[in-house]
């Protein structure tokens, strides 16, 4: 068999923001190595939240920030930065919509801990103590962002699609399910043209992966631009339905061995 570039989602896929990643995954993907193919993480976490628990697996290298951001061996290949002002002005458009915004970077996180809390979601404590360091207030910091992405989280009385209107100049918008999961209530706020399917493109080219040689698995709705250009397409068993539309197959949810079984579907472990 040609070896195979497979290129996994994070959240949902490959790990649960509490549990973080099951031992069966872990042992699959090492496997997968093992067996000479390569193993990609492809997320819409922009670099900074690439937790511990996903940079111990044993990848390949890493797309982050929906193809934002490109790195291998450690080292960082490519990122797309939006330009400090319009970080800022994002924030006030979010704002002045009733929306709270999260700014992330490939170095740093931005928000407000009084205004991001576990009242507008239930892991946001989780998310500052994976960040640590990396973790930055917006306030303080609204002339010299450094990010790749906005996750906008929407609270009762918002009105996101005034936000999305006048923001569309600047990114390209993720919507997701009501109810998938942590991005339910997060819009997805990614520099106009890029998506994973484009960082996936991007590592074709820069490796010489063949187009036929590409697979993903994923799970949720910022997973479909990937699923629109892999030639393989395997989707969790909680994914939701456009993934599962796009889907060639469809393996178990992550915590009933999902990607182990996936894998070995695909003759690849």
């Amino acid at each position: 068999m040609n070896r195979k570039a497979v290129f996994f989602d994070a959240d949902g896929t490959l790990c649960d923001m509490e549990k973080g990643v099951p031992q069966s995954t872990k042992e699959a993907l090492k496997k997968l190595r093992e067996n000479g193919h390569d193993a990609w993480l492809c997320t819409g976490r922009s670099r900074a939240f690439v937790s511990r628990y996903l940079e111990e697996l044993p990848f390949t290298g890493m797309i982050s920030a929906c193809g934002a951001t490109i790195e291998k061996d450690g080292e960082r290949l490519f990122n797309k930065e939006m330009p400090p002002e319009v970080a800022k002005k994002s924030v006030e458009i979010l704002r002045r919509y009733g929306l709270v915004p999260v700014m992330e970077g490939a170095d740093f996180m931005y928000y407000d801990k009084d205004e991001y809390n576990t009242d507008v979601n239930w892991y946001t404590d989780l998310i500052t103590e994976s960040l640590g360091s990396k973790w930055r207030p917006i306030r303080g910091n609204e002339d010299c962002m450094r990010i790749n992405k906005i996750s906008a989280k929407m609270i009762k009385g918002c009105d996101a699609e005034a936000a999305c209107r006048e923001l569309s100049e600047y990114y390209d918008i993720i919507r997701h399910e009501s109810g998938s999961g942590i991005a339910g209530t997060t819009i997805e706020l990614v520099p106009k043209g890029f998506n994973k399917a484009v960082g996936i493109s991007a590592v074709c080219r820069l490796f010489d992966i063949p187009w036929e040689d590409t697979i993903v698995f994923g799970d949720s709705n910022n997973d479909l631009a990937m699923f629109e250009y892999a030639a393989v397409k395997v989707a969790m068993g909680n994914g939701s339905e456009k993934i599962k539309a796009l889907a060639d197959h469809i393996t178990q949810d992550m915590f009933h061995y999902g990607i182990r079984n996936g894998l070995e579907y695909l003759k690849l472990i």
